[in-house]
């Protein structure tokens, strides 16, 4: 009897102790870094609990929510997760925002819900539109926004045309096709930004081109509308053609000259279409360069701010990037992004492309050195992650760059893992799930520390420049291929090129080289001599 009062007695006291120590190792163990219970999560559970810093191994980092004020706070997160997500992933913005801008985004905002689609003040925009005939003091004035060919070329372009909506207080209106839904959230709180189904003037990129009476060029030539800036708005049509595709630019130089541009702003309605970035050539513009100089004291952020504010992947995307990235790159010490893109117009052996990928890497010390004399490691601590993040077309760069480091190890002991969320062998831009998968990779580039990305290839443009981040740019699959020099060159700027900048000739028999307008506004460095880029060198 006594033995078992005792045993009873002891019981109860070791199972306290029991939950004593447990207790005690929670407290550790929430006291150490969150490096741990992160890790912990993503090997053993699957998991949605936000982060609040861009990696795991820089707790250091705050969350910028609302990314210094770009965005506003009145677009519930449910409805676009992310829109306040996303900058958890990504390091912090080299570039402080203006305070002018954010005034000007708030402004813009106010502007879109007041005129956009569903407002009465649209409604009688149409029926002016329906008119034929254009009138003066309106108070609402539209820009619509047609795409062109691929995901890269459409968000650059598509930038570039809200640049003009803010300089021109335009609101912006896109004609979302069925392989574009659901690919971005709605940027503007209590508005769409999406052209109405029942706008009157059906498929505007088919009805629109070089040949179009509509198309400003054509008014002028035909002397439809004559050139001169004293013009009164109501003897103006009710819409015109803005013809900003880049092969059109040395026919339509007249579209950069300062008279043209104040008859295009007494013109209600506007169709843009857009396979570039001309948001450099606005730059010339004297009317508009005050102007850019406040929004964008640092040029070469023009984009990285407007690509921050305006794309962010509907949910169906996120879904996509959060997945991948808590899977595969959220404990790396540090990830290597490669964009490899290889143009039908020039094909270059594969084996050539491949050995100057590796030459890129070895000269500018991208990847960790492999051990080629294989020497015993086992009793190396690693204390070192990298993952390697390969985009392309094609899985042979990935197959090859994976076999090097799984056959052997690095010189300075550094794990090293390689991944590649797709290989679609070919683009298919007309395809929804295309895009969704375009836009997704396209985050997780700009998600890493080093970024290498393919001279000329609009992807490459966007994913560096919302990462904020100057890539090296792979000199391996154009002509410059065939031009003597190192494999890649580290780009001087953030900013995407626009590679045919237009031919300047506002006065007869005078014409302005882009280039010399303004110090910040000189040949890209990944296309040369053509293209126009934004640098802050000077």
């Amino acid at each position: 009897m006594g033995m078992g009062k005792r045993k009873r007695w002891w019981l109860p006291e070791l199972a306290g102790i029991g939950l004593l120590l447990i207790a005690l190792v929670v407290i550790f163990l929430g006291g150490q870094s969150n490096h741990f219970a992160l890790y912990f999560k993503d090997t053993f559970i699957t998991t949605s609990a936000p982060l609040d810093r861009c990696s795991s191994r820089h707790p250091e980092t705050p969350h910028d929510k609302l990314l210094g004020g770009l965005l506003s706070p009145d677009i519930d997160e449910q409805s676009c997760f992310s829109r306040y997500k996303s900058s958890m992933f990504r390091k912090p913005s080299p570039f402080s925002v203006s305070p002018y801008l954010v005034e000007k985004l708030r402004k813009y905002e106010e502007l879109h819900k007041k005129c956009g689609p569903k407002s009465d003040l649209y409604k009688r925009a149409i029926d002016q539109l329906n008119s034929g005939q254009n009138t003066d003091n309106a108070e609402c004035k539209y820009v619509i926004w047609t795409q062109i060919n691929g995901l890269g070329n459409r968000m650059l372009s598509l930038a570039s045309t809200f640049l003009y909506a803010l300089l021109t207080n335009r609101v912006l209106l896109v004609e979302l096709t069925t392989e574009m839904r659901d690919v971005f959230c709605e940027p503007f709180p209590g508005s769409s930004w999406q052209l109405p189904p029942d706008f009157p003037i059906k498929n505007l990129l088919l009805k629109y081109g070089n040949d179009s009476p509509e198309s400003y060029a054509v008014m002028l030539k035909n002397k439809t509308i004559p050139g001169d800036s004293n013009i009164r708005p109501e003897s103006l049509p009710s819409l015109v053609f803005f013809n900003a595709v880049a092969f059109n630019w040395r026919m339509e130089n007249h579209l950069f000259c300062e008279d043209d541009q104040k008859i295009l702003q007494k013109f209600n309605w506007m169709v843009v279409k857009s396979d570039g970035y001309y948001a450099a050539a606005l730059f010339l513009l004297p009317t508009y360069r005050n102007e850019l100089r406040r929004l964008f004291p640092v040029k070469e952020s023009v984009f990285h701010h407007l690509g921050r504010y305006l794309f962010q992947p509907a949910n169906p995307v996120w879904n996509i990037i959060e997945r991948f990235y808590r899977t595969h790159l959220i404990n790396s010490d540090e990830k290597v992004g490669f964009q490899i893109r290889q143009f039908r117009e020039e094909p270059i052996p594969f084996e050539d492309v491949y050995n100057r990928i590796i030459e890129c890497s070895e000269t500018e010390n991208l990847l960790p050195k492999l051990d080629q004399l294989n020497h015993d490691n086992s009793t190396r601590i690693i204390d070192k992650r990298i993952s390697v993040l390969v985009l392309s077309l094609s899985s042979e760069f990935y197959d090859m760059i994976k076999a090097m480091y799984y056959e052997k190890s690095t010189v300075s002991g550094e794990m090293v893992a390689v991944y590649q969320p797709t290989h679609e062998r070919e683009q298919d831009s007309q395809a929804k799930f295309h895009n969704q998968k375009a836009l997704a990779e396209m985050f997780l580039l700009s998600y890493c520390d080093k970024i290498i990305t393919t001279a000329t290839s609009t992807f490459g443009y966007v994913a560096h420049g919302l990462a904020g981040s100057k890539p090296w740019v792979l000199r391996t699959l154009n002509r410059l291929m065939k031009e003597p020099g190192s494999a890649c060159v580290r780009s001087m700027s953030v900013e995407p090129c626009l590679h045919s900048p237009p031919i300047i000739e506002c006065k007869e028999n005078v014409r302005i080289d882009p280039t010399e307008v303004e110090p910040y506004l000189r040949q890209c460095d990944d296309a040369p001599p053509m293209g126009l880029k934004l640098y802050d060198l000077v």
